[in-house]
């Protein structure tokens, strides 16, 4: 074994030594050129987190500035507006209405929304007063001795409502419902403060109407208008008894309203106060002037069930206070304020599925126990492809009368006796949609025919026992 010369070792040496070192230098150099990488791109990190807050915070602002700035809102798949909004929607106050565009104003405080309709009516009645309370004839005062009257009235609404809904559901909100009519004066629709839980609870105070539990549907020309807790009975006339007189909208006092939704149930108390005697024309009942003592309190609760298509809603409405009006009678305080009424009513509707050949049936009944006289009233209606026909039977039973106030009244249609009454009104009515093309302008034809009969043919004055009219009524939605 030949041995290297120490030469060739040395040189060799020489030769590798400095290629490991250059290795070594190579090697610090990459690891600092990749540390300046790395931290170059934390750095890069750090300034695109930066720039993503400032662009969340710059959407944020153009936001609130979009927010701050009025937004049109041309939703027209609901009703006519109302506070009340349960889970299931119960309402049986004309359940055809027409759609109700709206203006919408969104900011920090939820939503505003400015809406309204134009109702004017063409009439052609017979002369006008009441044959029953249901005011089928054209105005509201009775005007003896006119007959076949052709007349235009009608008014024009605006609508304002406002509501704030939390992401946790939680709501509050408002609405007021201005009316100009056409004699030039100004009324008042609604004006309710509510609020509560989304698909849950609701609380309601104010000018309202409460659950109708005797609806008449697309009626056009048998219907209340105005305080229908005000004016509904009058000495002399038929009365129909549709459990309206505690539900509400009253021009003498105010309601306050508990609703819970629950599935297909829905559950509501409303309780009406007022002065009493607003019920009654010129508050006198069975010849009676009425004396109020103290503002009456009307409790009504209601319990409603629809699954599907059907509907079922009992109630009743209970005038509480004792001793609220009443008059002498030989000397001595009579109190008249007792009124309890019961009511139910029965639904089928599958226009929602199906709009062109749907039907819309609902029957309807109420009894009325009152100091002296017991009502009883029976109702319905069938709705298809816009045409409705309904029928409505009443009987009054009239136990007590003033005797010195009997027959004082020439143009009454009772000859205020007691004794039995019946009621039969007839009504029909037929929408015509989108005139002109426009979405939002229909046109109603109604008519009507009401009459009265007696068990003893002699309480009745045969030559004013009939009511009838026919009406063109032009809606405009806005």
């Amino acid at each position: 074994m030949k041995t290297l010369p120490l030469s060739a070792i040395a040189a060799a040496f020489v030769t590798i030594f400095p290629l490991v070192g250059y290795a070594q230098t190579d090697l610090s150099l990459i690891e600092a050129r990749l540390q300046a990488l790395e931290k170059r791109a934390e750095q890069a990190e750090q300034r695109a987190a930066a720039a993503e807050r400032k662009a969340e915070k710059l959407e944020q602002v153009m936001n609130a500035r979009e927010s701050a700035k009025p937004s049109v809102s041309m939703d027209v798949s609901g009703a006519s507006p109302t506070p009340n909004t349960p889970s299931v929607n119960m309402s049986t106050t004309n359940t055809v209405a027409p759609p109700t565009p709206a203006i919408q104003y969104n900011n920090d405080f939820g939503e505003l929304k400015l809406y309204g309709d134009v109702e004017f009516n063409m009439d052609s009645a017979s002369r006008q007063g009441q044959i029953t309370s249901v005011r089928t004839a054209i105005g509201k005062d009775k005007q003896p001795n006119k007959s076949d009257n052709w007349d235009i009235n009608g008014r024009i609404l605006i609508g304002l409502d406002g509501k704030h809904t939390k992401d946790n559901g939680n709501y509050a909100g408002f609405s007021v419902q201005p009316l100009a009519d056409m004699t030039g004066r100004m009324n008042l629709d609604d004006a309710v403060f509510y609020f509560g839980q989304k698909d849950s609870w609701q609380a309601k105070l104010g000018r309202y109407e409460a659950y109708d539990m005797f609806p008449l549907g697309q009626d056009t020309f048998v219907e209340y208008s105005g305080n229908t807790a005000n004016d509904l009975y009058s000495d002399g006339f038929g009365y129909i008894y549709m459990m309206k007189e505690g539900r509400g909208r009253s021009g003498d006092g105010g309601s306050v309203q508990l609703s819970r939704s629950l599935h297909d149930w829905y559950f509501e108390i409303n309780a009406l106060i007022e002065d009493g005697t607003a019920l009654f024309d010129d508050s006198n009942y069975h010849g009676y002037q009425l004396d109020n003592k103290k503002n009456v309190i009307y409790l009504r609760p209601v319990v409603a069930w629809q699954p599907n298509e059907f509907k079922l809603a009992v109630a009743m409405e209970s005038q509480v206070i004792n001793n609220a009006y009443g008059d002498k009678v030989d000397g001595t305080w009579k109190d008249m304020s007792k009124r309890n009424g019961y009511g139910m009513t029965l639904g089928w509707n599958s226009l929602e599925k199906d709009p062109d050949n749907g039907v819309q049936l609902t029957f309807s009944t109420a009894y009325l126990d009152a100091t002296a006289e017991k009502d009883l009233s029976l109702g319905g209606y069938v709705l298809w492809r816009r045409a409705q026909l309904g029928y409505i039977y009443a009987h009054n039973n009239i136990k007590d009368f003033n005797s010195a106030n009997i027959s004082t009244d020439a143009n009454a249609i009772l000859n205020r006796i007691p004794g039995k009454y019946d009621i039969h009104t007839l009504y029909a009515s037929y929408e015509l949609p989108r005139i002109l093309d426009l979405d939002n302008y229909k046109i109603y034809l109604g008519a009507y025919y009401s009459k009265i009969n007696a068990d003893d043919p002699s309480l009745i004055s045969h030559h004013d026992d009939e009511r009838y009219g026919v009406r063109a009524r032009f809606k405009y939605f806005f």
